[in-house]
């Protein structure tokens, strides 16, 4: 337990900004699942490709703040467009 006011500070200071992390970092994987929902519809291809750019968006923002890495935000977002590209050659084809 933390004895002096700057570590008591600090002690809600991380609880605070831990929450405020876990909420951000649900939220972009509330969206991916979404999209992937999306996806697995697959009726409509204009839908799928709105809903791309706003997970894009969002782990965007995650990397900008520093929740997670700019590697992982590129690797997931590469991951998302390449699933979709699928669904269209799958259309197409």
């Amino acid at each position: 337990m933390a004895h002096s006011l700057s570590a008591k500070k600090r002690v809600r200071q991380n609880a605070k900004r831990r929450l405020r992390n876990r909420a951000r970092i649900g939220a972009v994987r509330t969206q991916i699942k979404k999209y992937n929902e999306l996806l697995r519809q697959g009726d409509d291809v204009a839908a799928v490709e709105k809903e791309l750019q706003l997970t894009v968006k969002k782990i965007d923002k995650l990397a900008a703040k520093g929740n997670i890495h700019k590697n992982t935000a590129a690797r997931k977002k590469s991951q998302l467009a390449r699933k979709l590209n699928e669904l269209k050659t799958k259309q197409a084809g």
